[in-house]
């Protein structure tokens, strides 16, 4: 892997950050430029969590640079730190990424509802996890409702919550079956569904409630 350039200081991004918003055509590209290959160690940093899914780290690395080419050209210096809204965007891109190419036959109940957002709709774990943000509220309700998720999580029962993390592969992006819970964890595929079912239930109803 290509070593990449140093991150730029705090007074050098603000610099080149007005530059892009503010200089001429000229000066405003070459800035963008600058911000994007002093970020590309974020990319790398950023696509290091999904090295154990079946990508190559370049492709990973090249997928994880247009989210973070978005992000600069996107940027509103009013909203807060630029290394925190591109690594929003990289996340975004890496996790579309990694849906486009999930197989039909291992797509498991990710569709099972948990809740509703505010207009009535139902909410499952795929439109939490993995939700295409078109803009900046899209953005701000997905953070809402992972803040929402996390705390929910926190109400399970360790074992409820390791079938969870194991089952929708909140931690590996990998989605572990009933049976490879139940020989992992010495149960039967039975009693991992009942307590599957008895897990998103709890997490049902926190979100009703919260």
């Amino acid at each position: 892997m290509k070593t990449f350039q140093k991150p730029l200081t705090a007074e050098e991004e603000a610099r080149y950050i007005q530059m892009l918003q503010e200089g001429s055509s000229e000066k405003a590209r070459e800035a963008r430029e600058i911000l994007i290959e002093r970020n590309l160690r974020l990319v790398a940093h950023i696509a290091k969590k999904y090295q154990n899914v079946d990508e190559e780290m370049e492709d990973l690395i090249s997928i994880g640079t247009i989210g973070l080419i978005k992000a600069v050209s996107s940027f509103d210096s009013s909203k807060g730190k630029l290394s925190t809204y591109a690594s929003r965007c990289i996340d975004n891109e890496l996790l579309m990424l990694l849906r486009s190419k999930k197989k039909t036959s291992k797509e498991v109940s990710l569709y099972e509802p948990i809740g509703t957002d505010k207009e009535g709709n139902e909410i499952n774990l795929l439109d939490i996890i993995e939700a295409e943000q078109s803009d900046v509220l899209d953005r701000m309700e997905l953070a809402v409702n992972l803040k929402k998720l996390g705390r929910m999580l926190q109400n399970l029962e360790e074992r409820e919550k390791e079938i969870i993390f194991l089952r929708y592969g909140l931690m590996t992006g990998k989605e572990v079956t009933q049976r490879e819970i139940g020989e992992r964890l010495g149960i039967s595929r039975s009693y991992v569904s009942r307590i599957e079912k008895r897990a998103l239930n709890k997490l049902r109803k926190g979100f009703e409630k919260d």
